[in-house]
């Protein structure tokens, strides 16, 4: 897995043509002066990202145990590099259920319970992102149409939060269709957390969310995108919530997704691609590749985990 990754690791940030020139880039910018407090600012919020997600995490496995904030980080950390190279980052879920002393399969609800009130974040912000794009520049003239969209915008938010607070009619639904039954165990502990604690994994999503947004409209100021607060805000969350929705094969297949809607939706903002495309990317690479990284230090701890939680 440590050798997989670093090969990946390489192809992506070295080998890779655009990004290594985007990153290089970045770099020459922020030496050069003209970019440098953005550039600095994004990546000090880097361990704020990752303290976040640790954070969230935390708070969901100690439902299930008593664990130290330390143990989850590592968690955290070696599931973002065993994600790295794995399908729809399901390394991820692995990596953190082995930082638990305990691997029991309602594990797997609480880290399906996290990601999901990520997704949850990202889809109300991304929603209201793209309906900005579409009151503006798709459906101007058309105030029956705008109506319609505003409408079913409400609903997609209000759906989005029914199996988070009524999770116990998404398990049961499970139980209709077979193929999704084998799902029911891991997702049956869902109902037992309170919505105290659900709250709160809200409210740390959405600022884990915020950081996300503010790191990438640094690295778009240091690359020049001069794009409006507003608007360029909108882009920002549109961009999240369309490579959200679209499924990836590992961390690599986002370079590409989030790249192409990012060029797009500032394209209609008059922004031109070049400058984008490589803050997009030198986002991918501060919170992805080299947090990955620097999990592969804590891989070798995996075996110690094992014995530990046999």
């Amino acid at each position: 897995m440590t050798l997989l990754t670093l090969g990946l690791l390489y192809n992506s940030v070295f080998a890779a043509p655009d990004t290594a020139a985007a990153w290089r880039a970045l770099l020459a910018t922020a030496l050069g002066g003209a970019g440098r407090g953005p550039v600095l600012g994004a990546l000090a919020l880097v361990p704020v990202n990752w303290g976040l997600e640790a954070w969230k995490w935390h708070r969901l496995a100690r439902h299930l145990e008593p664990v130290t904030f330390g143990r989850s980080l590592r968690g955290v950390l070696v599931g973002l590099t065993l994600g790295f190279a794995t399908p729809n980052r399901v390394g991820d879920y692995a990596g953190r259920i082995l930082a638990l002393k305990s691997r029991r399969v309602r594990a797997l609800g609480a880290v399906f319970l996290g990601r999901y009130c990520q997704l949850v974040a990202t889809v109300v912000a991304g929603v209201a992102g793209l309906l900005y794009f579409l009151l503006t520049f798709y459906l101007a003239g058309f105030p029956a149409a705008k109506l319609g969209v505003i409408i079913t915008a409400l609903v997609v938010c209000g759906l989005v939060l029914v199996p988070l607070y009524r999770s116990r009619l998404l398990v049961a639904a499970l139980g209709l269709w077979r193929p999704l039954r084998r799902f029911r165990p891991a997702l049956a502990v869902m109902p037992t957390y309170p919505a105290r604690a659900l709250h709160a994994v809200l409210v740390l999503s959405g600022l884990r969310y915020a950081v996300f947004c503010a790191q990438f409209l640094l690295l778009l100021r240091a690359y020049g995108v001069g794009a409006g607060r507003g608007p360029g805000l909108a882009a920002v969350a549109g961009t999240f919530l369309l490579k959200s929705l679209v499924p990836s094969l590992n961390a690599l297949a986002d370079v590409g997704v989030r790249e192409l809607s990012a060029t797009h939706l500032f394209g209609l903002l008059g922004q031109p691609a070049l400058p984008v495309l490589s803050a997009s990317l030198s986002l991918w690479v501060i919170n992805i590749a080299l947090p990955s990284a620097a999990g592969l230090l804590l891989v070798p701890g995996l075996r110690v985990w094992r014995s530990r939680s046999a």
